[in-house]
């Protein structure tokens, strides 16, 4: 029989997404499952697309290794799910990035890239210096660090957001970041690699089509967190891990942060119905 480990204390660092040719390929395998959903099944989009994919990115190590207990334990749950975590995240990523640039991108590219390069390196410096302190994972820090090209800056904002956020409670008042920096970033990212997309491949289909894709994406990417999460939350119950292992998509909504199941929390709009404008709630990306 597997044994439970010990209780995880502190919940691994958000990754940045693979690049859009990955992403595509994911988003190719995952659409036959996007296509089968009925419209009403579709989840609202109310939370950052991009942050919760790095998070989902960042503990799924984790959850592989849950894998064989959660076979073990949960005969009738699809592990399966687990199998297919990251062509979903990755599927949602590109979805996402294929819907900001539906509309020919508007914000052009050199302001972008202008805009983009600064802020990169005051908050890698900042993470540096916060992994030289063991506020953050240094690893992940480096592995941001490695990038080099407009497509990897564009990433990078992705996960530098991701880790700030992510550990906002531990490195508030430790660091010269912002939360409007962080904020930014997060917007940035993808506003940029859509925009890099658009002088390479042209504009994606039309805003329609494409937030419908995107809503597609999101709901199978969201229902198989959610489900994973639910099965650690049965499995490590006693050890009282699951936020560390795997933390809610929409931490801090409606006080239900510690709940498996927390979309319930989140307000409702149509998943169809969002703005051609990169999306930020309120808290969606702020730490």
């Amino acid at each position: 029989m597997t044994k439970p480990s010990a209780p995880l204390k502190k919940k691994p660092a958000p990754r940045k997404p693979a690049a859009p040719p990955h992403a595509a390929a994911a988003f190719d395998k995952a659409a036959p499952e996007m296509n089968a959903l009925e419209r009403d099944a579709l989840i609202p989009i109310n939370i950052d697309i991009p942050r919760a994919v790095s998070q989902v990115l960042g503990v799924l190590p984790g959850l592989l290794a849950l894998r064989p207990l959660i076979a073990e334990r949960l005969p009738t749950h699809d592990v399966g799910l687990v199998d297919r975590l990251e062509t979903y995240a990755l599927a949602a990523w590109y979805a996402h990035l294929a819907w900001l640039s539906s509309g020919g991108s508007q914000s052009g590219l050199k302001p972008l890239l202008e805009e983009a390069a600064p802020l990169r390196a005051n908050l890698l410096g900042d993470a540096e210096a916060l992994a030289r302190r063991g506020l953050v994972d240094a690893e992940t820090v480096a592995d941001i660090r490695a990038g080099n090209g407009h497509m990897d800056t564009a990433s990078d904002l992705v996960a530098l957001s991701a880790l700030f956020s992510g550990s906002w409670s531990e490195i508030a008042g430790k660091t010269a970041a912002t939360e409007d920096e962080v904020r930014r970033a997060g917007e940035l990212g993808p506003e940029l690699l859509a925009a890099l997309g658009v002088r390479e491949h042209g504009a994606a289909p039309g805003p329609s089509d494409a937030a419908d894709k995107r809503a597609r994406a999101f709901t199978l990417f969201v229902n198989a967190y959610d489900q994973t999460r639910r099965a650690v939350a049965y499995l490590r119950w006693n050890e009282g891990d699951v936020d560390a292992i795997a933390p809610s998509l929409y931490k801090g909504r409606g006080g239900r942060g510690a709940s498996p199941r927390d979309t319930d929390a989140a307000p409702q709009e149509d998943p169809l119905e969002q703005p051609d404008a990169a999306p930020a709630s309120p808290d969606a990306a702020a730490p």
